[in-house]
């Protein structure tokens, strides 16, 4: 009952820390860097998901965590030295893609 609990307790946390982590990666200038980033972030999460040791979970945090503050570095630096957008970004693109 005590992993119940402490799993339950975790749950906001972990969500959180996935919002952030999502978040913080959409910020990055390069369409590769971004599409990596949140591509590993749902990765990562889908994979530990059925998690029920406390203390893994409290390890899978902490590396989250850390992980979080590295995104937001690079992420930072990507805006401040981005470059021209690709192809796939660009709005008319988009509109195409979405069409057919």
């Amino acid at each position: 009952m005590s992993s119940v609990v402490t799993t339950a307790g975790h749950r906001s946390q972990v969500l959180g820390l996935y919002r952030s982590l999502l978040h913080h990666s959409s910020k990055f200038a390069a369409y590769n860097f971004r599409d990596y980033a949140i591509r590993r972030t749902r990765d990562a999460f889908h994979t530990a998901k059925n998690e029920t040791d406390p203390e893994k979970i409290q390890a899978l945090i902490q590396k989250a965590q850390k992980e979080l503050e590295v995104i937001k570095r690079q992420s930072l630096i990507s805006q401040l030295y981005g470059g021209e957008k690709l192809v796939v970004e660009t709005p008319q693109h988009q509109r195409i893609f979405r069409k057919h």
